[in-house]
């Protein structure tokens, strides 16, 4: 639960940021710490929604996230999200 909260703590600072630079609209994470089943090896997975297209920006945006939140970052928006699992990660990703 401890690294949970510090995943929403750091996002919950960064969140102005990545309106700024990045156009982020939306975003939360969803996998295995949002269900408190992380390990010592687990990425962060980050859903995330954009006010306007970023580009080439995205891989930067990860970068970033990987930087603040100290772990690896799987990075998707919704619209990437495959058909067969946007249900089950919509419910319960957690949005800052």
């Amino acid at each position: 639960m401890g690294l949970e909260e510090n995943i929403d703590q750091r996002l919950k600072r960064i969140k102005p940021t990545l309106q700024e630079k990045y156009h982020v609209s939306k975003i939360g994470y969803f996998g295995s710490f949002a269900r408190e089943e992380q390990t010592e090896e687990s990425d962060i997975d980050i859903l995330v929604e954009f006010s306007k297209p970023i580009g080439l920006e995205f891989v930067s945006l990860k970068e970033y996230l990987e930087q603040e939140l100290n772990r690896s970052v799987d990075l998707v928006t919704v619209k990437a999200l495959k058909p067969q699992l946007k249900e089950s990660i919509l419910r319960e990703v957690i949005y800052q």
